[in-house]
């Protein structure tokens, strides 16, 4: 595959998770290994746990959401 279409689909695809709301996991351990090197990095499980309890139970346990 050629590297511009490489580089398009990625930029689709962070696009996209943008979008509907979704972490950048391959971000999350980038800034990880940058900026806290000495500090352990989550799995890809527990970090979209963690990211999905902010967004929809932030509030003390209740739903935070709309719909």
């Amino acid at each position: 595959m050629p590297k511009w279409l490489q580089t398009v689909l990625a930029y689709r695809r962070q696009f996209l998770d943008l979008l509907v709301g979704v972490p950048n996991y391959e971000k999350y351990v980038e800034h990880m290994k940058t900026h806290h090197p000495g500090e352990p990095i989550k799995s890809r499980k527990e970090f979209f746990c963690e990211a999905q309890e902010a967004r929809y139970n932030a509030k003390g346990g209740k739903v935070s959401r709309c719909c």
